[in-house]
């Protein structure tokens, strides 16, 4: 943790400003604890994170994949820019405009998108409610602009309007109450400020989908074991999802009928990391407490309702929403 950062951390309970107990001169804070100066609640720093949750909560699959899986979809080590060409193409962002500005990464998971931020020169504040934190501070820890905090979006940390920037890929639709979440982060942005979520889109054809007919038995699986069955099934299951991918025409549609996730074709995987990022991606589909899609309109009326301005929705693969404040 810089020291700076405690400038815009406010107790995630009630609001009040915080201090670290003890004098620091470091330039990262490793171990330490703050506390409120209005509730005296204590917020531990441990390996250089602000943990300001438990650790024991609905998103401790998260923590399970992402520490496991903890440099699959970073671009610096798979050697392609997927994870870069997703957060340009969801926010429309350009590196220059981020370069200097101060970035909030909701749901950061190991960082893949953080670490494209700091590499366009923003100073990027990433938080997650798992202990995926610990994978996401142990990759970019060479980041002198990046702090780390674990955190629930329902009680964010921080001072409102503290942000510049506020994006928050692949996280929303897994939280108990979206639209809550949503104008959490909403809350965060300075004026003019902007904010870019996506969220899987609401579709009739959703119920085609194998993840919808197996997600009420495999969410009750404890993550360990059901990382265990998923490693097991990828393999076969990735062979036949391939063989059926590549009927005519129709193949594309028909392998979502095969559960597990296959990106031959989409991505320019070699054979590892294929079957690597199928069990990350099969196991993510299937352990989340909570999976819950939304709708274009229902996005748009939060974007109102929260005061933002300048809202465009639009599929691409995600639904994604892109507003100012």
């Amino acid at each position: 943790m810089m020291p700076r950062l405690v400038e815009i951390l406010r107790c995630p309970h009630c609001g009040g400003r915080v201090g670290l107990l003890g004098e620091f001169n470091d330039d990262v804070i490793t171990t330490a604890e703050m506390q409120c100066k209005s509730c005296q609640l204590k917020i531990p720093v441990v390996d250089a994170v602000p943990r300001a949750v438990s650790s024991d909560n609905y998103a401790n699959n998260f923590g399970l994949q992402w520490n496991r899986f903890r440099q699959t979809q970073l671009d610096s080590y798979s050697g392609l820019p997927i994870s870069g060409e997703r957060f340009f193409r969801s926010t429309g962002w350009s590196p220059e405009e981020l370069a200097g500005k101060r970035v909030l990464d909701v749901g950061c998971g190991a960082g893949r998108f953080a670490e494209i931020a700091l590499r366009c020169g923003a100073e990027v504040v990433a938080i997650d409610y798992s202990s995926a934190v610990d994978a996401c501070r142990n990759n970019l820890a060479d980041h002198s602009r990046l702090n780390v905090v674990q955190a629930d979006i329902y009680q964010l940390p921080f001072e409102p309007g503290s942000f510049d920037y506020v994006y928050s890929l692949g996280v929303l639709q897994h939280t108990p109450d979206v639209e809550r979440a949503f104008a959490s982060l909403a809350s965060q942005l300075k004026p003019g400020g902007k904010l870019t979520v996506d969220v899987y889109p609401k579709l009739r054809r959703n119920f085609l989908w194998s993840k919808y007919w197996l997600r009420p038995f495999t969410r009750r699986i404890a993550p360990e074991r059901l990382f265990r069955l998923v490693q097991r099934a990828v393999p076969p299951l990735l062979s036949v999802s391939r063989v059926v991918g590549r009927i005519p025409f129709v193949g594309k549609h028909l392998r979502y009928a095969i559960p597990v996730v296959n990106y031959e074709g989409i991505y320019p995987l070699s054979d590892k990391q294929l079957k690597e990022w199928a069990v990350l991606d099969t196991f993510d589909m299937f352990s989340p407490a909570y999976d819950q899609p939304q709708s274009a309109k229902t996005l748009s009326s939060w974007a109102k309702k929260f005061a933002l301005k300048d809202c465009e929705v639009f599929r691409s693969g995600f639904l994604i929403l892109r507003a100012v404040r």
